[in-house]
């Protein structure tokens, strides 16, 4: 006998505001799997960033998607448009460049982090007219250090946030737009150590300009916005390797405070409300299972994560439906899973085998309650 699955639609609550009240929409593409447990973990990274937003008083409506939406409607009717996902080659964007620019001329808001900062040499002249800065692969690096950031911009992005020394995959000496093309206001900068030099010149790993830059002491610009020319705002930031940085409050709070200003909004005066987070709710929603060495006590000294609430459970995200050939594609469970639903609802499982079992009829009345025979 096949399974059923019984499932039941709620509304996502939120505050009583009307489109002249200026509410937005945000949409948020997470790229693919990419390195492996606990790092670039876009999907998981951006569904943290969105129940920190939802836990603010932020106007937002946050649809998460993975890959880029199929459907136009979904891009045309974002505020802003968020891609956390590998970049270069396998850039998400890339093959909808020339409809990202037609969207982008409209004023819609564009947030692009860690690894998609990073375009081909080809479209970086076209990126920085859309997002303000790029990763120039033989100019930019990558290297993992320990970045201060001892004081932030007078700027709506750092209200409320402050002093944090990071560890992350900070890109640095990047390109940025030419003022014709917007202002670019840097938000983090940092100098970089020596160390960040050890390794050999590459595409990404070093280049006699990065060296330089270093050795003079340069500040160096991690994240920044940018007022485009033609209207709208972007902000990119190059931090997000580590997942587990997602659990430092300030770290989050900045990020989450970008992606608000990013659609137009202000940003609220303390900034948005980011509790710190512990180890439970990082280890939610990844891509990849945790290795059988893994050791979350080393993980909670390594970034000095905090005890914080725990993750969201009734977030409008649906949980991804896993495949594999030890995989029941025919559980409650993987049902769930599976369904697509508009932004602003949740799908959630009631009941199922065993709990029902021979049914004979099922209404759904007009309070959206469901009964079964």
């Amino acid at each position: 006998m096949s399974r059923l699955a019984i499932v039941t639609l709620f509304f996502v609550i939120a505050s009583p505001l009307s489109a002249q009240e200026g509410r937005k929409r945000m949409l948020m593409i997470a790229g693919g799997p990419s390195h492996g447990f606990g790092a670039h973990e876009h999907y998981a990274g951006l569904r943290i960033l969105a129940d920190t937003i939802r836990s603010t008083s932020a106007p937002v409506e946050i649809t998460l998607v993975r890959g880029w939406p199929d459907d136009p409607a979904m891009l045309e009717a974002a505020d802003s448009i968020v891609i956390y996902g590998d970049g270069g080659e396998r850039h998400p964007a890339l093959p909808h460049l020339d409809t990202l620019k037609g969207l982008l001329a409209d004023g819609k808001g564009f947030v692009c982090l860690h690894y998609a900062t990073e375009v081909t040499l080809e479209t970086s002249p076209q990126w920085l007219e859309l997002l303000g800065g790029s990763f120039e692969i033989h100019y930019s690096v990558n290297p993992h250090w320990e970045a201060e950031f001892a004081s932030l911009p007078e700027h709506p992005i750092a209200q409320g946030v402050g002093p944090m020394k990071i560890n992350d995959e900070w890109y640095f000496h990047l390109r940025f737009a030419a003022p014709e093309l917007g202002i670019v206001t840097p938000i983090l900068q940092a100098v970089a150590p020596p160390e960040t030099m050890r390794r050999p010149d590459g595409h990404h790993s070093g280049n006699p300009f990065a060296r330089e830059s270093v050795a003079r002491g340069d500040l160096q610009t991690v994240a920044w916005a940018f007022d485009r020319a033609g209207g709208g705002r972007s902000f990119g930031f190059t931090g997000g390797h580590f997942h587990w940085n997602w659990g430092n409050e300030e770290f989050r709070r900045l990020v989450a405070n970008a992606l608000v200003w990013s659609t137009g909004l202000d940003v609220p005066d303390r900034g948005v409300d980011a509790k710190p987070l512990g180890i439970a709710p990082l280890l939610e929603n990844q891509d990849f299972e945790p290795p059988k060495n893994f050791d979350a006590a080393k993980i909670e000294t390594e970034f000095r994560l905090k005890s914080g609430p725990p993750a969201d459970d009734n977030a409008a995200v649906q949980p991804r439906a896993e495949t594999g050939p030890d995989v029941d594609l025919r559980s409650p469970q993987q049902a769930v899973a599976g369904l697509q639903v508009a932004s602003g609802l949740e799908v959630t499982l009631s009941a199922s085998e065993p709990v029902l079992s021979s049914l004979t009829n099922l209404e759904v009345d007009d309070r959206g309650r469901v009964w079964v025979i």
